[in-house]
């Protein structure tokens, strides 16, 4: 049961079996207020209509024993203002609800005596009022709506007229509709429960499809597998597509990331195998050890070193430390014993971020520019606008456009660059994009002024 309720097709249908549920309940109450009221009105305005022909016929000083109380086999009384019962229908056998529950006419001291001359006319009163009872004619007993109504006579003093109008109507037409709602309320909660379970059904298929299909790569380690797109472009079909842009997202990042791997251990294994062979031919002719080409390759691991756990914290997403730097005066330190490298720089071009991931950025592009630069390497710090702007530039023979997206990635050494790289892995301007990017800013290369390569890096500048 908890599992069956723990699905959303089973949530989506006993909601929307609760809230049709409610609003049945709330309309059939509201339809069965509503008839009764009527149907109450109605009786009340059948009594008052049977009160107002007797009282007529008081009004215009009809005798009791001549008044038509039994016109229409409903229960009437009059009844004087002292309380006795002077007039009612001849079948009455018993009532309540009204002003008395006498049954049997008390005649008047005039009438017993039988008075001389025809009594005077009355007025009826104004003030109506209304009251529920029962009264038993002919041993049938039955509930009524009762209007009380007063008449004004001279000689006879104030009579109260009670007549009824049965209520059977109205108990049987409220019955009827109780029945009918007990019986179909319960069977349309049925057809919606089914409809929206077939409905919520359908339109959950196509999520059982993305499990599935995630499941299934899940279990398989196949990255390249992608789920369903149902063509219904609804936020299922929305969900999907965003399924499938993080799994290709996930599969460009593992690929990465084994490339990565396979590339590091291939630049790894080029300096370790040349160090160990120099090793071990010092071990075995100490007279033939090249001391300086140890520590070269010593300090070329050690850098590459420093590369992969930069790069490695990058990818694990770690944010610049919080702080402000001086790109002109990071410019200059860098720059500073290089040669063939000048620097034109305005005063303090603040940026916020790391100063030393900011200064590596700098130092690898000094680098790459040294590397490639027939003699002469320029740096420019500027403001633009919001920006603080960082121009490298050289006088080589330049990067080629289609290239020029290229060099970012890592490991990646133009081919007209081997045969004068001094060692580089092809990790230092990866590593400055990252960083450059981090930082909210871009680095970009073109063609210089003067020939070569400018790399532009651009930076949001600290005010």
């Amino acid at each position: 049961m908890r599992r069956l309720f723990g699905s959303v097709r089973a949530r989506a249908t006993l909601g929307a079996t609760l809230v049709v549920a409610v609003a049945l309940v709330a309309a059939g109450a509201a339809v069965l207020l509503s008839l009764r009221t009527n149907l109450h009105g109605e009786a009340g305005t059948q009594a008052e209509r049977s009160a107002r022909a007797v009282a007529t016929d008081l009004a215009v000083g009809r005798a009791y024993g001549e008044l038509p109380l039994d016109a229409d086999d409903r229960p009437v009384q009059v009844v004087d203002e002292e309380g006795r019962l002077v007039a009612a229908s001849e079948d009455l056998e018993r009532i309540g609800g009204t002003g008395t529950d006498a049954v049997r006419p008390q005649p008047a001291g005039d009438e017993d005596e039988g008075g001389e001359g025809e009594p005077e006319p009355g007025e009826i009163g104004e003030r109506l009022a209304y009251s529920d009872g029962f009264a038993t004619i002919d041993g049938e007993t039955a509930d009524y709506r009762f209007a009380a109504l007063p008449v004004e006579t001279p000689d006879r003093g104030t009579l109260t007229v009670y007549a009824g109008a049965p209520l059977s109507a109205e108990h049987s037409a409220v019955g009827s509709a109780l029945t009918a709602m007990l019986i179909g309320f319960p069977l349309l909660l049925v057809v919606v429960a089914g409809v929206t379970w077939r409905v919520t059904g359908r339109a959950l298929r196509p999520v059982e499809g993305i499990r599935r299909e995630m499941a299934a790569i899940t279990a398989s380690a196949d990255l390249a597998r992608r789920v369903p797109v149902p063509d219904t472009h609804d936020e299922i079909a929305r969900l999907a597509n965003t399924t499938n842009e993080t799994l290709a997202a996930l599969e460009t990042s593992v690929e990465r990331q084994r490339r990565f791997v396979a590339d590091a251990s291939h630049e790894l294994r080029s300096p370790i195998a040349s160090l160990r062979t120099q090793l071990e031919v010092g071990a075995a002719h100490p007279e033939l050890l090249d001391l300086g080409g140890a520590v070269e390759d010593t300090v070329r691991l050690q850098r590459l070193a420093a590369d992969l756990l930069l790069l490695a914290r990058l990818d694990a997403g770690e944010r610049p430390a919080e702080g402000r730097a001086d790109l002109a005066a990071l410019a200059r330190e860098e720059a500073a014993g290089r040669a063939g490298v000048t620097v034109r720089a305005e005063e303090a071009v603040v940026v916020a971020g790391s100063r030393g991931q900011l200064g590596r950025v700098l130092a690898n592009l000094l680098d790459n520019a040294q590397r490639h630069a027939r003699s002469v390497v320029e740096v420019s710090v500027r403001r633009e606008g919001a920006w603080a702007v960082v121009g490298v530039a050289d006088d080589g023979e330049g990067v080629p456009v289609a290239e020029r997206e290229r060099i970012f990635e890592r490991f990646v050494r133009l081919d007209a660059a081997r045969s004068r790289d001094d060692g580089g892995a092809g990790l230092g301007l990866a590593i400055a994009r990252d960083v450059a990017v981090r930082h909210g800013g871009t680095l970009t290369v073109r063609d210089a002024p003067a020939g070569g390569a400018l790399f532009e890096l651009r930076l949001p500048e600290s005010r």
